[in-house]
């Protein structure tokens, strides 16, 4: 069979303690069966760890950072682009989703593909509006509420009870047991990630997960839920297995009709003891345990390639049950002159 030829970018290659999907979603991707890929790898800093993995990116370039603007990430991704003749890009982290957004027809304008959600659907999933979120498409949601200030947290201690979870506005969340923990907590999460910081429910369960695929029509190409069984400070998953789990399905499957969500999406989720489902975050784009899917039949990057392009991409049917992943480091030994080449000339 012959292989279609593509170069496909990819960000987020911090696979740190903290990992990006960008790898995952790349090994994904150098399974296809339908593909014979070129790989750019696209890095906001200069010492993630994908960057240097020759094996798994092609080549390497520095983008601006997302708060540079619009027009500097564009002129960017135009130079590497006239190098490069990339077909789809494949945005990974959520700071960066609000301007790939913006650009999403300026870059089909120069031949770049990209399948996200649309700026409708990316804003009102946002933690800050979760409330609304599960009034409007009936789903279960914890109480929680958006603050710019600690007067406003102060206020906030007598509607809500302890415990309670302190959320950044991208990533991390942690639980606060008394008001002096959330404030600390509070602190935290707006100097790293800005303001809103949101105060949510504690609601007491089982974190299950999902990952999906949707096709911007309404219909799931891809879905499997997942329970995570090692757990870093951070929140992480470092090891999980799938499950098999109709009424998780059944709920993701709902808010893909509902929401005719276009892209990769993770659903988090509290599984109560009475059996209810709460949804406490939705992430708008593939998540970093996505070579989960890949292993248990679903190889969600590929098929987010095929939508892209305008292929037929026929819904998966099944996935494994009792697929089990545990994520390791190792130290990868590379030379300072890819570093300082990097660094001095922004790709490698």
């Amino acid at each position: 069979m012959n292989r279609r030829k593509l170069t496909i970018a990819v960000t987020g290659l911090n696979n740190i303690d903290s990992p990006g999907p960008g790898v995952p979603v790349i090994r994904g991707l150098r399974e296809s069966d339908e593909f014979d890929l070129r790989i750019i790898g696209l890095a906001y800093e200069n010492l993630e760890p994908g960057i240097y993995l020759h094996d798994v990116v092609d080549k390497s370039y520095l983008l601006p950072l997302p708060s540079a603007g619009i027009e500097s990430l564009f002129e960017r991704i135009e130079y590497i682009n006239s190098i490069e003749n990339i077909d789809v890009i494949i945005p990974n982290f959520d700071a960066e989703l609000f301007p790939m957004i913006k650009l999403e027809p300026r870059l089909a304008e120069i031949g770049i593909k990209c399948f996200l959600p649309t700026l409708e659907q990316f804003e009102e999933r946002h933690k800050a509006n979760l409330p609304e979120y599960g009034k409007k498409y009936n789903v279960k949601v914890p109480e929680s509420t958006a603050i710019n200030s600690y007067s406003e947290l102060k206020k906030l201690s007598e509607e809500f009870e302890f415990p309670m979870l302190v959320k950044g506005k991208y990533y991390e969340a942690y639980t606060a047991y008394n008001e002096e923990q959330a404030g600390m907590y509070f602190n935290k999460l707006a100097n790293k990630w800005g303001l809103p910081v949101i105060i949510q429910e504690f609601v007491t369960g089982t974190e299950v997960n999902v990952i999906a695929l949707g096709d911007g029509k309404g219909n799931t190409i891809a879905a499997v839920p997942m329970r995570k069984q090692y757990i870093t400070d951070k929140g992480k998953a470092w090891g999980g297995i799938t499950l098999d789990d109709k009424k998780m399905l059944e709920l993701t499957e709902h808010i893909m009709k509902s929401t005719k969500w276009r892209g990769g999406m993770e659903l988090e989720i509290i599984k109560t003891k009475k059996n209810e489902y709460y949804i406490i975050e939705i992430n708008p784009r593939i998540p970093a345990w996505v070579y989960l899917a890949v292993g248990a039949g679903q190889n969600i990057p590929e098929a987010l390639v095929k939508l892209a392009l305008g292929i037929e991409t026929k819904p998966y049917e099944s996935y494994q049950v009792g697929k089990m992943f545990i994520r390791y480091s190792w130290d990868h030994i590379c030379d300072i002159q890819e570093f300082e080449k990097l660094t001095t000339f922004g790709e490698l």
